[in-house]
């Protein structure tokens, strides 16, 4: 019988970040693992995920999701494999979904986690294109975005985990023309293999015109992951009803000033347009809806995804701080 761990490694957060997160934000600690209660299992993290939305949370502000605590463990979605358990309901050895990352053993509630299966799809993939990541695409783009079959639609940070599965099921949904925005000429090229119309480079100069020239009949959805110049972009190209999905603004999590808005909303009112902010945790009911489609088009490969991996829990400081600045395709995950 293997002996289970009495200590394990987590990445707390040192101190709160002033503009862009460095490595001495965060430090790496050894702590007790507390005996397992009734309900409770024990789960060795195999992948952690890193994402944008956790930057808002390093800051001592009131938002939708709690800030993290100061020399207290981060946390986000994991995935891994039970070792013990005070469950009868989650035996040991089961894989499961879970909201502990950032360290690298988590003592849960079996009842806040999910059982998946792990021949049916990688681990790692339930916590991108089978997790939150194509639930959060499928909802904004369907739900938020309210799309039409025959719908153009412009997806910025095309080539992050959201955005390229957004762009995917746009097409598989019947889209019209489906573009994208990206920060490299490799990640454009990627885009087009995964199925765009059209991508381009937000480096290679003024946004809204290669917007334009790559939609010169105007577009009817954004789904926008950036925020910024790409939502002035947008704002100045949807025609006439059209949506915009707003799911995330990564281009001022970072800013140390305030960034001035869209010069141009004034647009959205004769152009009648709908801007709506959305969350997937507004979305339970549609969860079940997203996993029947998602896995079919999984399986006929209408979908594929992209994943990054760094290696260590020592490293997922870094891999996050590289997450912000774009050096990932598709989805950031480290493995422990």
């Amino acid at each position: 019988m293997t002996e289970l761990p009495t200590t394990t490694r987590q990445i707390q957060l040192a101190s709160r970040p002033d503009g862009w997160p460095t490595p001495e934000n965060f430090h790496l600690v050894e702590v007790d693992l507390p005996e397992l209660r009734d309900g409770q299992i024990l789960v060795e993290n195999h992948h952690m995920s890193v994402d944008p939305y956790m930057r808002g949370r390093m800051n001592d502000t009131k938002s939708y999701a709690a800030s993290y605590q100061i020399d207290e463990p981060l946390d986000g979605a994991a995935v891994g494999r039970v070792i013990a358990s005070k469950s009868d309901d989650v035996p040991v050895g089961a894989t499961v979904l879970h909201g502990f990352g950032w360290r690298e053993h988590a003592v849960v509630t079996a009842t806040t986690t999910r059982q998946v299966d792990p021949s049916l799809a990688s681990e790692s993939a339930y916590l991108g294109a089978l997790g939150m990541t194509g639930l959060t695409a499928y909802v904004g783009l369907i739900y938020a975005g309210q799309f039409r079959e025959g719908d153009v639609v412009f997806v910025s940070g095309a080539a992050g985990a959201v955005g390229s599965i957004v762009g995917q099921i746009a097409k598989a949904s019947g889209a019209g023309r489906v573009i994208g925005s990206a920060g490299s000429a490799e990640k454009v090229a990627r885009l087009k293999e995964l199925g765009f119309d059209e991508a381009f480079n937000y480096h290679d100069g003024d946004i809204t015109e290669q917007l334009q020239k790559a939609a010169p009949e105007g577009i009817d959805v954004y789904f926008d992951n950036v925020g910024g110049d790409h939502l002035e972009a947008a704002l100045s190209t949807l025609n006439v009803h059209g949506r915009v999905a707003m799911c995330g603004a990564i281009s001022q999590y970072n800013a140390t000033e305030p960034v001035c808005a869209p010069r141009n909303l004034s647009v959205a009112i004769g152009k009648l347009l709908n801007i709506r902010g959305f969350l997937v945790g507004e979305f339970p009911d549609k969860a079940e809806e997203f996993a029947d489609k998602m896995s079919g088009w999984l399986a006929d490969e209408t979908v594929t995804f992209d994943e990054t991996f760094r290696h260590g829990l020592e490293n997922a400081p870094q891999a996050f701080i590289d997450l912000l600045r774009g050096a990932n395709t598709g989805k950031m995950i480290v493995t422990l």
